[in-house]
């Protein structure tokens, strides 16, 4: 990307371009999102970035006003060599494992994770996750209520002396400036979670609502909200779409504020904030040549973890999609672990010894269930979906739902769902595999047409 692209689109303030690559003025040491409502500085003065943890290392501080921190994801994996990629994925998504173990996550060695790592995004793994922590804490600081001490620990220090420290030494500022007023303590932590637009909140809400599994999740005209396990915490959370102002407007209840970073992340997959959907379908849009039109803003609709996307894909194998959410609620309703008022997805441990004798179904079909339940309880920390195929009754369509709605993966075609293949009987003619790295968008806009 050259600099008079990023100068059009910065002049333009075009939200399209929020989060792709931010704005650092030489005249005030301070940068900013594209779409800054500060006066526009002259382009002798300005440095452009594709990424933020970049300008601060280059001695800028962020923005109180636009604030970096909230800008919606980059799309940091186009074109980036996929190792190095997956170490910044899984730093995201608050995992603070260090470099050995990171390495070892990802099949290579510590350093030669290092080199690339530099090579692709310009800093060490440690001062990215330093970046990233404190970018973290900088939003919890702005937007919610909670106090600095749980703000650095949710953030993944282990100390608040260190928290300032870094936080000092990353974004050049101090947490106190922040934060200037005590604010009362909530249970309820609200934050803003922006999107690029354009977002076509009645698809997704169209989608969820076929598949709403209640009382475990729940549905408004305007918000989706649902119950959540992950890594011990329990909680729930509820995003209000707001079209208007590019966010959702997210509500989290969770009892262990350490975990926060993850939950949070978890979201912004969940509801696909971080797309660079106009990229997306500029791409799509070549490579389908006129087959058939586009649903503009369309979202990869997620679920909470690749467990459950795999059992609801196993209960929606060779049934209606009515059938499929019968079937997944009479599970929840069954095993669903029930706390107070909520009831959660059952883990895999809930399953493992499971007979399911509540179904009406094969019983290849509850061998399928236990088995794949028994695989991850027995292997909690591996996200290789693959593995799966080893399992009885587990196959490639299984698999392939489970990346594209468990792990959110962008690229899955699901060449062997009736839907997709009745959707390309009805469009005229072209090649599918043209449209990768974005097959699973595909997939979505192709299941549109049925609608």
């Amino acid at each position: 990307m050259n600099n008079q692209y990023w100068q059009k689109a910065r002049q333009s303030r075009d939200a399209r371009f929020d989060g792709l690559f931010f704005v650092a003025v030489k005249s005030t040491g301070i940068y900013c999102r594209p779409i800054c409502p500060a006066p526009t500085a002259h382009e002798k003065n300005v440095l452009y970035y594709q990424y933020a943890h970049n300008a601060a290392q280059a001695g800028f501080r962020p923005c109180i006003r636009c604030r970096p921190d909230s800008a919606p994801g980059s799309a940091a994996w186009l074109g980036v060599k996929t190792t190095a990629l997956r170490a910044k994925q899984l730093i995201d998504l608050g995992e603070n494992d260090n470099c050995e173990i990171l390495a070892t996550r990802l099949g290579i060695t510590s350093r030669y994770l290092r080199r690339i790592f530099n090579q692709h995004f310009g800093v060490s793994i440690t001062q990215y996750r330093l970046f990233n922590q404190c970018q973290f804490a900088k939003k919890l600081i702005q937007e919610t209520t909670l106090p600095i001490t749980d703000i650095a620990f949710a953030a993944g220090f282990k100390s608040v002396r260190r928290f300032n420290d870094a936080f000092l030494h990353q974004l050049h500022l101090a947490p106190s400036t922040l934060r200037k007023t005590k604010k009362e303590s909530s249970p309820v932590i609200i934050l803003t979670l922006p999107f690029r637009p354009p977002y076509n909140w009645q698809a997704l809400h169209s989608f969820l609502s076929k598949r709403l599994i209640a009382p475990m999740e729940w549905i408004t005209p305007n918000s989706y909200g649902r119950t959540f396990k992950l890594n011990g915490a329990v909680g729930h959370f509820n995003a209000h779409f707001k079209a208007k102002n590019n966010h959702f407007k997210v509500e989290i209840v969770i009892d262990n504020t350490e975990h926060l970073h993850k939950v949070i992340n978890n979201i912004r997959r969940v509801l696909d904030v971080d797309a660079d959907i106009n990229h997306i379908e500029t791409h799509l849009k070549g490579s389908i040549n006129g087959a058939f039109n586009l649903s503009e803003g369309l979202r990869l609709p997620g679920i909470w973890s690749s467990f459950e996307a795999g059992i609801r894909a196993v209960l929606g194998q060779q049934v209606s999609v009515a059938a499929a959410h019968t079937l997944v609620t009479k599970l929840v309703a069954e095993r669903g672990d029930k706390h107070a008022d909520k009831i959660y997805f059952p883990q895999p441990e809930d399953l493992a010894t499971c007979d399911f004798e509540f179904f009406k179904m094969p019983q290849s079909r509850k061998n399928a269930l236990k088995n794949l339940s028994k695989y991850c309880a027995d292997n909690p920390e591996n996200s290789l979906l693959d593995n799966w195929l080893e399992i009885k009754g587990i196959g490639p369509w299984t698999v392939n739902y489970a990346k594209l709605r468990g792990q959110s993966n962008p690229d899955i075609l699901l060449a062997g769902d009736l839907g997709v293949k009745k959707a390309l009987v009805n469009t005229q003619q072209f090649n599918p595999e043209l449209s990768a790295p974005f097959r699973s968008y595909l997939t979505f806009q192709l299941w549109q047409q049925l609608s």
